[in-house]
């Protein structure tokens, strides 16, 4: 069975070079500049273009205008919109239209109700990517890349029109048994491989690579 691999939040060449080389179909752009990972349209542009055509680019986006995305498409080619906000069912649909690019819509995930949320954008997102909602507790939460991880068994065994990604707290230690029991063939990490935040670790990209590789979903 093919599994895809996304490492999000590369900002340095060195993380671009570790992710490309362990193997990875994606690398996500951080366009929010909250992030410790956030990169400018400039500092992307320079990296993609040393991305193999074999790796698609993915800008991750939080609740973006269209002159955000135009200002960033016109430095990054991008192959991929990420939205991690509050974006809307129409909203989403709106962006896919506008940049003709296929979008993967984050749904935080806590409860079943979350899950069932997850099913109103199957008809405007190309992919649905579950991560892990943050707690009330924890105000200085991000949109994503919180290292978090929620219930993986809300999802196992459930039924989607759409492809999905399984986010949220995976490292190269869980990432294996977190596919076993949510049935995941797609992963996404960002905090899960670094050694601080926004500092991509090569060691723990290829470890974790090679874990998912490996896993039996």
């Amino acid at each position: 069975m093919a599994i895809d691999i996304k490492i999000c939040g590369v900002n340095t060449a060195e993380s671009l070079a570790a992710a490309v080389r362990a193997g990875a179909n994606y690398v996500g752009f951080v366009f929010y500049p909250p992030s410790p990972r956030a990169v400018t349209p400039e500092q992307a542009g320079a990296l993609a273009l040393v991305v193999p055509s074999s790796v698609r680019k993915v800008g991750l986006f939080v609740d973006p205008s269209d002159e955000l995305l135009a200002q960033v498409l016109r430095a990054v080619p991008l192959d991929v919109v990420q939205l991690h906000g509050e974006e809307t069912p129409e909203r989403v649909r709106q962006i896919r239209e506008r940049t003709g690019k296929p979008v993967f819509k984050a749904i935080r995930i806590e409860t079943q109700d979350d899950v069932s949320l997850a099913h109103t954008y199957e008809d405007s997102a190309d992919f649905l990517l579950f991560d892990a909602k943050p707690p009330k507790s924890m105000p200085l939460s991000l949109p994503g890349g919180n290292g978090l991880a929620f219930d993986w068994g809300l999802i196992s065994g459930e039924r989607w029109k759409r492809g999905w990604i399984l986010s949220g707290g995976l490292t190269p230690d869980n990432v294996a048994d977190a596919m076993e029991q949510s049935g995941a063939t797609f992963v996404d990490v960002s905090s899960g491989v670094e050694d601080r935040p926004g500092l991509k670790s090569p060691e723990k990209i290829e470890a974790f690579v090679t874990a998912a590789r490996n896993a039996k979903p």
